[in-house]
Order: structure tokens, then sequence, then C-alpha cells
């Protein structure tokens, strides 16, 4: 019998991660791909990534928008209410065996609060992860505790996984679904790459994503001048920019960014440069800067060095490659020349990223076509103070 699972996807990093998973549950023999596109995906703001999905072959069965009209507190609580009506919906309407989500963005909560009522399983990637300077964290966590299934990174994760009262034997440790990315993928040559953005790349060359640490209210613009103001500094050195995601406060960074462009003319700033130019230009620059994901699970894997910046990641396993530092300018400044000392330069050679050497993807299909669904609703607390 035939699995319908539905993959939920909002942003375009969680697509970058889960497309070689759907590529793989397409050929499953008895798995059933469902899609819906939610969030930043619809946002003409955001580059109405929805379309990427497509030009990469995948059918959208539903659109839930979930009016990402703002990016204060109120707006983000309305956008989940919005989409605590449009998942019910869906659900009710694709019937779903399984449902898929990734990570830890307030995206998810409609998708598994929904699914939880409608008596769906739920199988979380990613979970067990810490991230002490966003409220991604809790959220992250909260879909832990809704989900079923649970295909995580490593196994300190798997472990905290467990810890949060989850039976073991529905925790698996299957690695990083951003190596499986770059395994799978053929990046563009350095040329290709330029007539592609329209920007030529420099003798020294930076990679810069800063989103809102959004439990450290007020402080994410003077952050991010400090980001701006030790960038500024830096000579005969290439910076290409992609923009916050959906978060509150994001605009206001937006805002930042595209002004300091404007008067940088050896800077570019993209809303999307797709999972392919993405990687490639990761693979070419001397550093990634900022306080993104991909600089700790992705960039070990491409021997790119990594600046983290503040405590957006903080509490995340971190390869030798990655570099952190605190939000003050000097700080920054210093971490960045870091990138170029030439002993750091000799550790990349070496680096060894701790989310896996990839097949994430095959081991999560393998897992969701025989694992029995039947049950998994009702799912016991296991409790390590009784075992």
């Amino acid at each position: 019998m035939t699995r319908k699972v539905l993959v939920v996807t909002g942003t375009r990093a969680e697509f970058g991660l889960l497309r070689g998973l759907m590529t793989n549950i397409v050929s499953a023999p008895n798995l059933e791909l469902q899609l819906i596109a939610t969030g930043m995906h619809l946002s003409p703001r955001f580059g109405s990534t929805y379309t990427e999905i497509e030009e990469a072959g995948f059918g959208i069965d539903l659109k839930i928008d979930l009016m990402l009209e703002g990016d204060s507190p109120e707006d983000i609580s309305k956008s989940i209410g919005f989409g605590m009506t449009g998942f019910a919906k869906a659900y009710k309407k694709l019937q779903p065996d399984l449902v898929i989500v990734l990570g830890d963005r307030f995206e998810l909560l409609p998708a598994v609060i929904s699914a939880l009522i409608s008596v769906i399983p739920v199988a979380h990637l990613h979970g067990g992860e810490t991230t002490e300077g966003a409220f991604d964290e809790s959220i992250r966590h909260a879909v832990t505790k809704m989900s079923h299934l649970h295909f995580v990174a490593t196994d300190e994760y798997r472990k905290r996984v467990i810890q949060l009262g989850e039976n073991p034997d529905h925790v698996y440790n299957v690695g990083g679904l951003g190596v499986d990315a770059i395994k799978r993928t053929k990046l563009m040559t350095r040329l290709e790459l330029e007539n592609s953005l329209g920007f030529t790349f420099g003798e020294r060359n930076l990679l810069i994503t800063f989103h809102p640490a959004t439990l450290e209210q007020g402080q994410s613009i003077h952050q991010l001048n400090e980001l701006l103001a030790a960038l500024h500094r830096l000579q005969d050195t290439k910076l290409l920019f992609t923009l916050p995601n959906a978060d509150t406060g994001s605009r206001q960074l937006i805002g930042l960014i595209n002004r300091f462009v404007a008067s940088h003319p050896h800077s570019r700033a993209y809303p999307s440069l797709g999972q392919l130019r993405y990687l490639t230009c990761m693979s070419i620059v001397d550093g990634v800067v900022g306080n993104s994901s991909s600089g700790i699970a992705e960039a070990p894997t491409l021997k790119t060095g990594t600046v983290n910046i503040g405590n957006r990641q903080k509490g995340r396993l971190m390869a030798a490659s990655v570099i952190n530092c605190s939000t003050e300018r000097d700080a920054i400044s210093h971490a960045i020349a870091r990138l170029y000392d030439r002993s750091f330069r000799h550790v990349l050679n070496s680096v060894k990223n701790p989310y896996g050497d990839g097949g994430a993807a095959e081991r999560i299909v393998g897992h969701i076509s025989e694992v029995k669904l039947q049950g998994l609703e009702k799912k016991p607390f296991y409790d390590l103070n009784l075992k």
C-alpha cells in the first residue's frame, strides 16, 4: 500500500535541505510525495521562492499563505493563526499518512499543531539541537513533543530528544541533510557563478548572512550596525549578502543592509541565491560571516571558514572551522582577520564536519518506508528516571 508523505516547506534554506529527501521519496516504490509551500516561499519581498520548487521539478499540491505583511510580534502571531486555518483545511483535503517538517521556524507550529489535532503522525527532522539566542529553540523542542518520528543529525542530539521523553526506537541518527545537499550537487564554476550573479569576485571575498536574534529584542539593529562597521573597514574585499529571514525585526535589518550595499560598490545583496548558487558561493569565498546555521552545518564540508557572531547559534555542535566572536565590531574584525591566518587555513584542510558524511535522505526514506505508522499517535512518555 502506498503511503502519502506530505512535506511542508516554508523557507528557501529549508527547501534546499529537503530537496534530496523529496527526490528520494518520489523514487521510493511505496511512497507518494505531497508538498505544501508556505511562509516566505509565497512572499514577493523574499523572492517568491516557491518558483524555485517548481523549477526543480516538484509539483506543489497546496500553497498556504501566512500573510507575512509585517515582522512585529503581533504580525508573526497573526501569521501562525492564518496557518492554523490553512493547514487544517489542507490535511482534510490531502489526507496524508505522514507529515514531514524540518527544523525550528514559526511556520512549523501551525503545521504540527493541526497535524496533532487531525491525528496525523509527524516526522521531525533536525530536532534535539540548541540555539540559545532565538525563540526557535523553544519551537524546535515543542515540535519534537508533537512529533512521532525523529531524524536527528548527531548522537548528542539523539540523546537530547530522548531526554525530552521520546521513545529511543523512534529516534534515528541519520546525519545532517545539509551535507547531503553538498554531496549531491555539482557546483558551478567561478565564471558561471559570476555570470549568473552579475558580480565579479575579487582576491578576497566574504559571504554574509545575518538574521535577527529573536530572544535579544532591540539588539539586532545594534549588532548588525557593528557588523557593518567591521565590514566597512575591509579593503580589497568583495561582499555578498543574503538577506534575513522573515523573523521579528527583519525589515529594519534588510533596510540597513540595502543602504550599506548602495554606498559600497564592492558589495551586493540578494533576497535568495538559490541552493546551487549559495553552495557554490560558499565554496568560493574565504569565509562565511554572520549567524546563519549554514556556516555551522554546511560550510565545514566545503572546507570554508565561518565567523559566527553572537548567541543565535550558541549551543550547536561546531567544527574547528567555526570562529565564534561577540557582536562588537573589534571582535568581528579580529575574527575576520583570523580567517586569513595561515595556521587557520591549515586547519581547514583537515576539518571534520560533526554532521556526518552524507546519506541522510536515503536513511530517512528507508525508515519511513518500513516503520509501522498505526498506533504512533499514542505516545507514552519515555521517562529516563524509570529506566
